[in-house]
């Protein structure tokens, strides 16, 4: 019985292993985004970043303005005048500016919701996928992406970031796509563009989970309150079953 448990154990982890790694992009290497959800400075620009290039495109239909407003410690006023850009009402949700007609002619699909991005896809992966685009020809964007090979979107933040050309190893003959480099500058330095990413990333992490930090500071009370319950658990068995032998 012990090997039937064993056998299924490493057969599910070997499941898990090979999912995640053909969700990593066929095995480009992600970056760690080291974001922090309980920086508020750092959600509020990355909430800024949202609204201003993701929203026009990208909903995030499960998040309501109002709520944004409680969590990162805004106001309503701050809210309506540097995030709500289709000015709907404060309770409203944050709802794309693209028509699907448009999306469809521009882009051959509706954008996708982005509320649950973060957590379907993980932190590292979205935030490598943001700084992973590169120049292709070949595709109608002009933009291709390492870790996502052939997507729809464009580069947006190309700008802010610059140009940047795939990168090939030669390995037995054949070229091997490694990455990608920075051949003409942006208007944003390096550290810059950087962290305006990962506050990006991170407002997106809070939206996939408004509720996450509340969540990991109750499972603290929860480990503690087993640990002792656990105590006393053992205690009564042992005062039990002295009796019995």
């Amino acid at each position: 019985m012990k090997k039937i448990i064993l056998v299924l154990l490493l057969t599910t982890i070997a499941m898990l292993s090979t999912g995640l790694t053909l969700a990593s992009g066929g095995g480009y290497p992600k970056s760690p985004a080291n974001v922090d959800v309980t920086d508020m400075a750092s959600l509020q620009r990355g909430a800024k970043v949202f609204t201003d290039y993701c929203l026009s495109c990208h909903s995030a239909k499960f998040v309501r303005f109002n709520r944004v407003a409680t969590d990162l410690g805004m106001t309503e006023s701050e809210v309506m005048d540097n995030l709500n850009h289709l000015g709907v009402k404060f309770g409203s949700t944050m709802t794309a500016a693209i028509t699907e007609d448009y999306a469809k002619e521009a882009f051959g699909a509706f954008p996708p919701d982005l509320s649950l991005v973060a957590r379907s896809r993980g932190v590292d992966w979205l935030y490598t996928y943001l700084i992973s685009f590169y120049a292709d020809p070949t595709k109608t964007t002009g933009h291709n992406n390492a870790i996502f090979k052939d997507v729809g979107m464009p580069n947006i933040f190309w700008k802010q970031e610059g140009v940047k050309k795939a990168v090939y190893e030669e390995h037995d003959g054949e070229k091997v796509f490694v990455g990608v480099e920075v051949v003409e500058k942006g208007t944003m330095a390096p550290e810059e563009f950087d962290t305006m990413i990962r506050d990006l990333v991170s407002f997106l992490s809070y939206i996939g989970e408004p509720n996450q930090t509340y969540r990991k500071s109750l499972g603290i009370y929860v480990l503690v309150f087993l640990f002792i319950f656990f105590g006393i658990a053992y205690a009564m068995k042992k005062d039990y079953w002295k009796d019995v032998h």
